[in-house]
C-alpha cells in the first residue's frame, strides 16, 4: 500500500499534504542519457516527479526511446525529480534550464497568466469528447486547455457488503440515508463512517458539490460557495461530527484503507489506489458508491485527482513538445494502459482507453470508472494552497461546532475572493 500512495507524493490534485517516504529524498535523478545518443536534431527535456512505485522510471524511459525510434530526429532527455517537485519546477520554469515538457498534479492558472504554458487545444480538440469533464476542467483557463490528463485518481465511498446486509441497509443514495446508515452501523468497536482522522477530510467539497454548488464560477473569477444552499450543505458536516458515528483519531488517514479492512468502520471514503489492497484482504466483500446527493436538487459526487502533462510555452521546441505529448498521452493506448495499471491502480483518462483496460472491465473497478465519468468533480485551476487553507480551516470550525456556518463561510469566501482577485489582476 505504501507504494500505491507514494505515487502521488501528496495525492496529486487533492491538496492533502501527505508525503510518502519514497518521494521525500532530496535531489534529482537524471540518467544523463537521451533516448537517442546521436543523429538527432532536437533534444526535448522532460521532467517527472519521483514516483514511488517500482518500474515507473524505467517505463518513461522506454516510452521516450520508443518515440525516438519512430521519430529519429527527436531525442527525449528524462529528469526524475525527487523532493519538493513543484518548488523546483517553478524555479526551473523561470530559468534557462526549463524543461520542454513536465507533469503537475496541482494545476496552477497563474502559470497560464505568466505565459509559461502552451495551449493544447490543437491536440486535445479531436478527442475532447473522449475525456470526462473533470479531466478537462482543472486544466482549462479562459476556455483553453493547457494540460493533457495522464491518469485519473478517483475517490469514492467504499462499504462492507456483509456488514450492511446484516443490518438490512442498502448503500446510501442521499445524505439523509448516509447519516441514518452511519448511525445504524455504529456498534461496539465499529463506527459507521470514516472520512478522515480529523472528521473533515474531503467532505466539505463533497457536501458542496453534492448539493449542486461549486467553489468558483466557470470564469474562475468569483467565489460561489457563500450561499444559503452551500451553508445548509456544509453545515451538515457538524451533524456528522456530533452524531457519534464517525471514526476519528484512527492510526491511518482516509487515503489508507486500514479502517475498512480492519473492521473499524463499515463505510470509508477512500481512493481507487486502495482497491487492490482492499480486494486482497476482503475478497468480494465490498462495494463502491458516490458520495450521496444532498437536498432535493443535489446529485452524487466523486472527486477525481491525478496528474497532467504540460508543455513549456516559452521553450525553444513548443511544436515538437506538443507532438510528443500528443503521441504519448493521446495516441498510444497501450502505453497509457501500461502507465495506469502496471505500477499502481489508476484510470486511464481517455474513456476509450479505460474501456479497453482489463482491470476495469468488471466489478467495483468498472463501477468506479462509470462513477468518475458521470459524477466526477475536480478542483478549478485557480484553487490553490491559499484558497484551500481558508476554506478547509473554516469548515473544520463548522464541523466542531465552533462557528456560525453562514458567518464562517462568509469569512472564507472573502479570503478566497481576495486570492482570486490577486490571481486575476
Amino acid at each position: 500500500m505504501a507504494n500505491a500512495i507514494s505515487r502521488r507524493n501528496f495525492l496529486a490534485g487533492t491538496s492533502v499534504l501527505f508525503v510518502a517516504g519514497a518521494a521525500t529524498a532530496c535531489g534529482s535523478s537524471d540518467d544523463g542519457k537521451d533516448s537517442a545518443a546521436r543523429g538527432t536534431k532536437i533534444t526535448l527535456s522532460q521532467w517527472y516527479h519521483a514516483y514511488g512505485e517500482a518500474g515507473t522510471q524505467q517505463a518513461v524511459q522506454r516510452y521516450a526511446a520508443a518515440y525516438t525510434k519512430a521519430n529519429p530526429d527527436v531525442a527525449i532527455k528524462i529528469s526524475w525529480i525527487a523532493g519538493d517537485y513543484e518548488t523546483r519546477l517553478n524555479s526551473a520554469l523561470l530559468s534557462s534550464s526549463a524543461p520542454d515538457l513536465f507533469e503537475i498534479g496541482d494545476f496552477r492558472a497563474s502559470n497560464v497568466k505568466s505565459g509559461l504554458l502552451a495551449p493544447l487545444d490543437d491536440i486535445i480538440g479531436p478527442v475532447r469528447s473522449d475525456y470526462a469533464r473533470s479531466a478537462l476542467d482543472t486544466a482549462t483557463v479562459d476556455g483553453k486547455v493547457y494540460g493533457v490528463k495522464m491518469m485519473d485518481d478517483v475517490m469514492m465511498l467504499y462499504y462492507r457488503k456483509s456488514v450492511l446486509d446484516k443490518a438490512g441497509i442498502v448503500p446510501p443514495r442521499t445524505f439523509t440515508e448516509l447519516l441514518a446508515a452511519a448511525k445504524s452501523l455504529t456498534s461496539g468497536k465499529q463506527k459507521g463512517l470514516f472520512i478522515g482522522s480529523d472528521g473533515v477530510g474531503d467532505v466539505p467539497y463533497l457536501l458542496l458539490w453534492s448539493s449542486g454548488g461549486d467553489l468558483v464560477d466557470p470564469s474562475g473569477r468569483t467565489v460561489t460557495f457563500n450561499t444559503p444552499e452551500a451553508a445548509a450543505a456544509i453545515g451538515a458536516l457538524k451533524d456528522l461530527n456530533s452524531s457519534g458515528t464517525l471514526l476519528q483519531g484512527f492510526t491511518t488517514d482516509w487515503f489508507d484503507p486500514g479502517a475498512l479492512v480492519q473492521g473499524a468502520a463499515a463505510m470509508h471514503w477512500c481512493g481507487l489506489w486502495a482497491m487492490p489492497d482492499i480486494k486482497k484482504k476482503l475478497g468480494d466483500d465490498f462495494g463502491v458508491v458516490p458520495w450521496p446527493a444532498f437536498g432535493g436538487s443535489g446529485s452524487p459526487a466523486v472527486r477525481v485527482g491525478g496528474w497532467y502533462h504540460l508543455v513549456n510555452g516559452k521553450g525553444p521546441h513548443v511544436d515538437a513538445a506538443k507532438k510528443y505529448a500528443n503521441w504519448l498521452w493521446i495516441q498510444q493506448a497501450d502505453l497509457q494502459k501500461d502507465w495506469c495499471v502496471s505500477y499502481g491502480f489508476h484510470v486511464p483518462s481517455r474513456k476509450s482507453v479505460a474501456a479497453q483496460t482489463t482491470p476495469f472491465s468488471s466489478g467495483p473497478a468498472q463501477e468506479t470508472v462509470a462513477l468518475s465519468q458521470q459524477y466526477g468533480h475536480s478542483f478549478p485551476p485557480v484553487w490553490n494552497k491559499a484558497t484551500t487553507t481558508a476554506f478547509i480551516q473554516s469548515c473544520a470550525k463548522i464541523a466542531k461546532g465552533k462557528a456560525d456556518v453562514a458567518a464562517e463561510l462568509a469569512d472564507a469566501a472573502k479570503a478566497c475572493q481576495a486570492e482570486l482577485d490577486k490571481q486575476n489582476a
